[in-house]
């Protein structure tokens, strides 16, 4: 049998996370959980987790993993919470440590930051095996959303793509945050690109057009014939012209700032300072 995958739809950062496993009463992956965060008021929350808790228990499953396809820029990570509540090892690609350099520079945070993934309980190394119960699963390093980018092929069956495809009628992330390279995004979805048609291809954000709702899954054979940026027959120097184009026009995320210095940190928040309140830096005109 596939892997059992359920969906869990974030509509305020249009993010899914996944809940992978083969059989009630077994093992399972958590994958890219969020934390619930309001900017105006400075508040988390554990809304979304705990929809995902609930599942969990419902299935009576034991959580192995929780995997990070990258240090988000739109939602802040409940990983820290998920673990606390149901266990498992918080995971991510050691390209991490490069994405932590920059914005250790750029939030000018404290010296005992460390920069070597160290916040993580587990840095995969590219094409890594690992096992969620019994099915097998391999960590793919697919850069140029950011140079970290993760994606998890399980059971060879489904691909959990992060930010690096999204559904076919929206097409591909944007590559200009730090690190980012549209060429290496290229690569890296045509990697994804080379698994038979049949692989379904789990998307973590869904920004679908007037009139769709948002979906989740495709599949490589769908995304190689529709994908309005890179279905057959687009070669790399015009993709790498249309992203470079459309990324200059694009904002930044509402949730940017204060999710990147969060996820960096595994989801952890940044230590209480000395009066015991928790704090998050805004650089002013940096961006």
């Amino acid at each position: 049998m596939p892997a059992l995958i359920e969906a869990f739809y974030d509509d305020a950062s249009s993010t899914y996370s996944y809940v992978i496993y083969e059989t009630d009463g077994g093992q399972c992956a958590i994958v890219d959980p969020v934390l619930d965060y309001n900017p105006a008021a400075g508040r988390t929350g554990t809304l979304q987790a705990d929809r995902i808790i609930a599942f969990v228990r419902e299935h009576r499953l034991q959580v192995q993993w929780l995997l990070e396809t990258h240090a988000h820029a739109d939602h802040l990570s409940a990983a820290p919470y998920l673990r606390r509540e149901l266990g498992g090892k918080i995971a991510i690609g050691q390209s991490i440590c490069k994405v932590q350099g920059v914005f250790k520079t750029l939030f000018n945070l404290e010296p005992e930051f460390c920069i070597d993934g160290s916040q993580f309980d587990h840095l995969f190394a590219p094409n890594e095996s690992f096992r969620i119960g019994n099915l097998k699963a391999t960590a793919l390093h697919v850069p140029g959303h950011t140079p970290a980018d993760m994606a998890y092929l399980v059971d060879g069956d489904a691909i959990l793509v992060g930010d690096t495809l999204f559904m076919p009628d929206v097409g591909t992330a944007r590559c200009d945050f730090p690190g980012g390279d549209a060429h290496q995004m290229f690569a890296s979805i045509h990697k994804l690109l080379a698994f038979p048609a049949s692989v379904r291809l789990f998307v973590c954000h869904d920004y679908p057009p007037e009139g769709r709702e948002p979906h989740c899954m495709s599949t490589v054979g769908e995304q190689r014939k529709s994908n309005i940026h890179v279905r057959d027959g687009i070669d790399e120097t015009a993709f790498v012209d249309m992203r470079t184009r459309r990324d200059a026009g694009l904002g930044m995320p509402t949730l940017l700032l204060p999710a990147i210095q969060v996820n960096v940190r595994a989801g952890n928040l940044p230590p209480a300072e000395d009066n015991g309140v928790v704090y998050l830096k805004i650089p002013l005109n940096k961006f």
